[in-house]
């Protein structure tokens, strides 16, 4: 008869528990009270100021790992192409990146999605790095042009 209450009770506190999981996880999904539109609409924007002036930010290129994965497009990555990833850019939009410090520039397109971080990035394909003259030292100081279609 113990070992019955005992089973009973953990049972109880392993319901409580994710009732109370539950509970305490619902604010966090519900935390974006504008419509997708509203976003979608800042979002572009913000990215018609970017258009005229381009912004400076850091590019890195990608790591041989990454080497035939799929990107956020379906596309699988080939680093002898010209593509690119990018927060916040549409994916498909042709993309003018100057290199500041020898002003080489090449136009790619954004393929995939990066992680957002406080500054300005764009991820590149090895062959854009290479064009832009800092494959081996990994880092630039770029100039972001989306170009209009």
């Amino acid at each position: 008869m113990r070992l019955e209450s005992q089973k009973r009770t953990i049972i109880t506190l392993v319901i409580a528990f994710q009732l109370c999981l539950l509970v305490a996880t619902a604010p966090l999904q519900a935390e974006n009270s504008s419509p997708p539109e509203t976003i979608i609409k800042e979002q572009k924007s913000s990215t018609v100021v970017e258009e005229s002036e381009g912004v400076e930010g850091k590019a890195y290129y990608y790591a041989k790992r990454y080497n035939k994965r799929r990107t956020s497009s379906g596309a699988r990555y080939n680093p002898r192409k010209l593509t690119a990833a990018h927060p916040a850019i549409p994916i498909g939009t042709r993309v003018k990146v100057v290199n500041l410090a020898n002003d080489r520039s090449v136009v790619v397109i954004v393929n995939d999605r990066c992680r957002k971080r406080s500054y300005e990035v764009i991820d590149l394909s090895r062959a854009a790095a290479r064009q832009l003259g800092f494959l081996g030292r990994g880092t630039a100081r770029v100039q972001i042009i989306p170009i209009e279609e």
